[in-house]
């Protein structure tokens, strides 16, 4: 049984300017970004690279018709490397433009189409959350289906990932901790998977760690502190990235996926709402093995008791951001049946990775306790 692989070669920057003379950017390198990177960052550099401004395309996170209107607009043909600087919307959108032959992204969702790789991938993240550089998953809305899904793919791995902490210091507060608190469902969801192994576990105890060093620090400090730490919340989610790259994620992003597509919370939001709630329908379920290390774990951390550690988790992020309950973003009580139904249906590929199974109905009692 394979334990570990990382395929993707790291590297570190103190600015865009270096990396771009490392990587010897030329005509052939097609760049996914946004404009309000490219403007500080990538403007004065005069590189001969063609840039796509990802929000000229729509804004939020990808959805087909986002991805499919991009497309249209290029020839992939033209370009031997596609690098995504930006958020977890841009690396998503940048994987898949790596495929030989797409024209129509739900094609390779659903895999109507053969996923080969054709084209050599650069991922330069500039949010903490989604370690998506070192991942082989692209995530995307597919509107006809009202709900995400997942491509995971070895095709999708970057060739190299590079993290310049620079990158992160225009990122919105509000942004910047729930791209975090991401990373940290990643570790802690990492942990406890069925693949779950003494190496993955390496990195889920360092993110973790420095995870939450940081939020007590803002949550002490306040939210300008976090300028300080930048480069160890990059370095944090890059660790969260390989371990769940290794093993999977679980019920907290399944059950998440249909809030987000049907009312468009962002990813690491949508996620937060769910984390405390599954994992103390894990620990009910089966109190023992890897939930009670990485209970311990975050009970040092917290300075708490195992018995309360949810609850010290939630305060501490709730210092942070609070948390909403999911009726405030527009969903009604009758859809809590559909969007159960809707994770049994479309998101196996997460609900595999569970800690232990959950039924239909402890998934409906989830959504309505956080209703």
């Amino acid at each position: 049984m394979q334990l570990f692989k990382l395929k993707t070669r790291l590297s570190e920057f103190s600015s865009f300017a270096d990396f771009a003379e490392e990587f010897n950017l030329t005509k052939e390198d097609l760049i996914i970004t946004n404009e309000f990177l490219y403007v500080p960052y990538m403007r004065e550099l005069n590189l001969p690279c063609r840039f796509i401004m990802q929000e000229h395309y729509g804004t939020g996170e990808p959805s087909d018709e986002m991805i499919n209107l991009i497309l249209r607009d290029i020839q992939l043909d033209n370009y031997t490397r596609v690098i995504a600087v930006g958020g977890g919307t841009v690396i998503d959108i940048s994987k898949l433009f790596t495929l030989r032959g797409i024209t129509n992204v739900t094609d390779a969702f659903e895999r109507r189409m053969p996923i080969e790789k054709s084209r050599r991938l650069v991922i330069v993240p500039t949010t903490c959350g989604t370690g998506s550089e070192v991942t082989n998953i692209s995530i995307a809305e597919i509107k006809s289906r009202h709900t995400k899904m997942g491509l995971a793919d070895d095709a999708l791995l970057a060739d190299d990932a590079v993290l310049i902490p620079e990158l992160l210091r225009g990122l919105p507060y509000k942004f910047f901790v729930y791209s975090s608190i991401d990373a940290l469902i990643h570790a802690v969801e990492s942990y406890v998977s069925p693949k779950s192994n003494p190496y993955t576990r390496i990195f889920c105890r360092a993110a973790i760690e420095m995870i939450v060093r940081v939020f007590k620090r803002i949550a002490a400090e306040g939210p300008e502190s976090r300028l300080e730490c930048l480069r160890e919340m990059l370095i944090a989610s890059n660790y969260a990235g390989i371990a769940f790259g290794n093993t999977g994620v679980g019920a907290v992003h399944a059950l998440s996926y249909p809030l987000g597509g049907n009312y468009h919370v962002p990813h690491g939001e949508a996620n937060y709402q769910f984390f405390t709630e599954v994992f103390k329908f894990y620990y009910k379920k089966k109190p023992l093995g890897n939930i009670l290390e990485v209970n311990a774990l975050l009970a040092d951390y917290l300075e708490c008791d195992t018995e309360h550690v949810y609850e010290e988790l939630d305060c501490l992020l709730g210092k942070l951001l609070s948390k909403k309950p999911l009726h405030t973003y527009g969903m009604k009580p009758e859809e809590i049946d559909g969007f159960t139904d809707n994770v049994l249906q479309t998101q196996q590929r997460l609900l595999a990775n569970n800690y232990v199974e959950l039924s239909r109905e402890e998934i409906k009692e989830i959504y309505t306790i956080l209703y």
